[in-house]
């Protein structure tokens, strides 16, 4: 990913992002920063960026030319020939949030325009500003604070910036939940004891302390967040009385995923905050035409609704058009969830199975078929794809969709047969299990072969569908 920062000074910016985990991910190449300094687009032989504002008034303003002309360079140097995300610094714009950063976290490139002395020039801004972001109710000296600190939370996103793959998703604001209190070495300090469940190695012990412990602090420290988080739980019993069919939902809640929009006797809309899909179930089509009244409004998406639309999964056929019409999608396919359901894991398969890095990117894409090849990159770079080799040669893959699901399983032609998808789904399964999680895949009603092989490992099928609608291309 990479992060280019309008500013006058551009070793403020470039020395504070050099040190820690982004200055390790700038050195490794996960993500590239540039401060670009908006001084040597001037044309004032004095080398002058500002000017007295018209109107008077205290204080200087920035010229609109030379940031114009930055901004333009960076563009020039991107050559996407596509706008380019650009993010201006102010008080006067949205307050930045983990949900922000999640979704820029998104885009190939983001620039960052740092304003100083009383601003920039309002004509700069209209021309190519498309976010307005604050920090907070407070002003500051100029926009290079906060342009550092949203580059620092936005490039945790960014898969191979953190070691450890399931940091991100566990710190806090990840779900609704604050994090756990954590301790190291020595085990006794100042007289306290490191509490003794986390000595035990009992990973089940663990997880359930470390679950009361966020519950614990978010209900004291955030009874904001925690009444939002309750909410959720509430969804969470609803769906579980028919948990196979509703194993998507019930999974991005558990994994901190899911955003609500929408809960009640009527039904639950859910949307994963990651993929930026939406999953609806409901009672009846007229609950489920009343939820995406509330909730969008209107048919013009782009006007009023919390998001674009461009993927949903729905849980009942009967909002098939209701969906297909408001928003324009087409239907991608009737699918049955199949979930793994039990605690222990599936007997292990002797079988060479490794991540698989961005070398094997072409091979990838060239086998599967039903995902881009940007979404195959951040999948790869995530270390969320595996492989399986016969002497050495890639033989096959399986994947975990960025919602969770299990998928893109392929094995090639000249090693089907053999029991590698087996191999690959139990290899998946068993590390999805390992994290605490559920194993489940969608299968296409069609696929009677996937269906049959995941049955025969002990998955559950769902005795209804769903329905994948998403935006034609």
């Amino acid at each position: 990913m990479n992060f280019y920062v309008m500013t006058l000074f551009p070793d403020m910016v470039s020395d504070g992002l050099s040190s820690s985990i982004i200055g390790r991910a700038r050195e490794n190449g996960s993500i590239f920063v540039e401060a670009v300094n908006i001084r040597d687009f001037t044309k004032d032989k004095h080398n002058k960026a500002d000017d007295y504002p018209y109107g008077g008034g205290a204080g200087l303003l920035m010229q609109a030319q030379p940031v114009f002309d930055a901004h333009r360079s960076i563009v020039d140097k991107i050559g996407s020939g596509k706008p380019v995300r650009t993010v201006y610094l102010t008080p006067q714009g949205r307050t930045f949030n983990q949900q922000m950063a999640e979704e820029m976290a998104k885009e190939e490139n983001l620039i960052f325009m740092c304003g100083h002395y009383e601003g920039i020039d309002e004509r700069a801004l209209e021309e190519v500003v498309t976010d307005y972001v604050s920090l907070g109710d407070f002003v500051l000296t100029g926009g290079e604070l906060p342009a550092m600190v949203l580059i620092d939370t936005i490039a945790r996103l960014v898969p191979g910036v953190l070691h450890n793959d399931a940091s991100a998703s566990e710190e806090s604001f990840s779900g609704y939940l604050l994090e756990y209190p954590q301790y190291t070495r020595p085990e006794v300090w100042n007289g306290k004891k490191v509490p003794e469940v986390l000595l035990t190695g009992d990973h089940k012990k663990i997880r359930e302390w470390r679950k009361q412990m966020a519950e614990d602090r978010t209900r004291e420290r955030r009874p904001d967040l925690y009444a939002r988080y309750e909410k959720l739980m509430d969804c969470h019993e609803k769906l579980r009385k028919d948990k196979l069919h509703h194993a998507g939902m019930l999974e991005l809640i558990a994994r901190g995923q899911a955003e609500l929009f929408f809960e009640g006797e009527e039904g639950i809309l859910l949307r994963d905050k990651k993929s930026g899909v939406f999953m609806l179930t409901v009672k009846d089509r007229e609950a489920g035409e009343h939820i995406l009244e509330m909730v969008f409004g209107t048919a013009d998406v782009s006007i009023s609704a919390p998001a674009q639309a461009d993927m949903f999964v729905v849980h009942q056929e009967y909002m098939v058009d209701a969906i297909k019409s408001r928003f324009g999608l087409k239907l991608w396919s009737g699918c049955y969830i199949l979930s793994y359901t039990k605690k222990e894991s599936l007997p292990k398969k002797d079988a060479d199975i490794r991540k698989l890095d961005m070398s094997y990117l072409a091979t990838v894409v060239s086998h599967y078929k039903l995902a881009d090849k940007n979404e195959m990159a951040e999948r790869l770079s995530g270390g969320n794809i595996l492989g399986i080799f016969v002497e050495n040669t890639l033989a096959g893959f399986i994947g975990e969709h960025t919602d969770g699901s299990m998928g893109m399983l392929e094995v090639f032609p000249e090693y089907q047969r053999q029991g590698l998808a087996t191999a690959l789904e139990t290899d998946l399964a068993n590390r999805t299990l390992q994290k605490g999680y559920m194993p489940f895949g969608y299968v296409k009603e069609d696929n009677a072969a996937s269906l049959r092989l995941q049955e025969k490992m002990g998955f559950y099928r769902a005795k209804e569908k769903v329905w994948w609608l998403v935006r034609e291309q």
